[in-house]
């Protein structure tokens, strides 16, 4: 049974957000929430946007998008470049049609930086330098990307925070952007605006303990070897990848062992090591955000039960009145 949204007039529009770091079961739970929401889910993931990264992105197979509709799935081709800018507005424009069709957006994934353009927007983008960036690159090369984070922590500490000192493009954009204005990145994303004031916008997070959450990449790497990663990531090599993709976890391990650096198993195990890392930088983005509500991934029912209460699908009074029946709904 379908919970269908209420049609009072003066409730904001919902939008509900599942977010939480790779392999906690966002996408399974995704398909059981779609159901009982009555939502259309809306990729916040920076790799699925990009067509033939199936593996590589742990992408929503064909069977989970017939049971629900998904969005912002293959949208660009790899060789192509997709800002977060982008994303931005092809996710506002979802949002909109799914509200037309009367269901709720349901935003699932790991990318905190696609989750904050929409929830809390984008500032207005400086020009770009090419010059600039070529040079900043350049001195990435030559003295490593922790180079350039020191730099950006003289001018903004307050963007070094959030920026880890190996990504580095996010680094030489934020120097590139104070460059040009004058101004620290910092400065002006706190000027943005976004969704969070137009809409009724639910953020839960899933979570489990650090070891559980290890051994879920572990043995998801595992699977991604057997289903074919090495194949997929050497067709994707053999086009121009833009900057993003070949930034993509994977793409680095898997070429190391196709040019004889390595051997298969240490490339695993080396995929394996980056993704845990990649899992424990999430959690740190999305830990500096109090509006998001954690859940534990391990409770499944529970999870469903809150998710709707919290979303707070029914008019204020009839929550109560009502709990008991969405409860029973959920377990049937």
């Amino acid at each position: 049974m379908r919970l269908l949204t209420p049609k009072t007039k003066h409730l904001k529009p919902k939008i509900v957000f599942l977010i939480g770091p790779t392999a906690v079961g966002k996408s399974d739970l995704a398909l059981l929430l779609a159901e009982k929401l009555n939502a259309e889910i809306i990729s916040c993931d920076s790799m699925q946007v990009y067509k033939g990264m199936d593996i590589l992105s742990c992408k929503p197979d064909k069977d989970m998008r017939r049971k629900e509709r998904h969005h912002l799935l293959d949208v660009v081709s790899p060789e192509q470049e997709f800002s977060v800018a982008q994303y931005r507005v092809k996710a506002i424009n979802t949002v909109k049609q799914i509200h037309k069709r009367k269901k709720i957006p349901l935003f699932v994934g790991g990318c905190g930086l696609y989750m904050s353009v929409v929830v809390d927007g984008i500032f207005k983008q400086a020009d770009r330098d090419e010059n600039l960036r070529q040079a900043l690159y350049a001195q990435a090369e030559k003295f490593g990307s922790g180079y350039l984070h020191d730099k950006l922590k003289s001018v903004d500490e307050s963007a070094a925070e959030k920026i880890h000192p190996n990504d580095t493009k996010r680094i030489i954009r934020a120097l590139e952007v104070y460059k040009l204005t004058g101004k620290p990145i910092s400065l002006l994303q706190r000027e943005r605006r976004g969704l969070w004031d137009k809409y009724d916008i639910k953020i839960f997070g899933l979570n489990i303990g650090r070891q559980e959450l290890y051994e879920r990449i572990n043995s998801r790497v595992e699977q991604m070897f057997a289903c074919g990663l090495v194949d997929e990531v050497k067709k994707l090599l053999r086009l121009k990848l833009s900057l993003t993709c070949a930034q993509a976890i994977g793409i680095n391990e898997i070429k190391g062992f196709l040019e004889g650096k390595s051997t298969q198993e240490e490339a695993k195990e080396l995929l394996k090591k980056n993704t845990r890392h990649y899992a424990r930088r999430q959690l740190t983005w999305f830990r500096k955000d109090k509006r998001i509500i954690w859940l534990c991934a391990s409770k499944r029912k529970d999870i469903v039960a809150r998710i709707i209460t919290g979303a707070a699908l029914i008019t204020s009074k009839g929550i109560l009145s009502a709990r008991c029946q969405i409860i029973k709904q959920l377990l049937s």
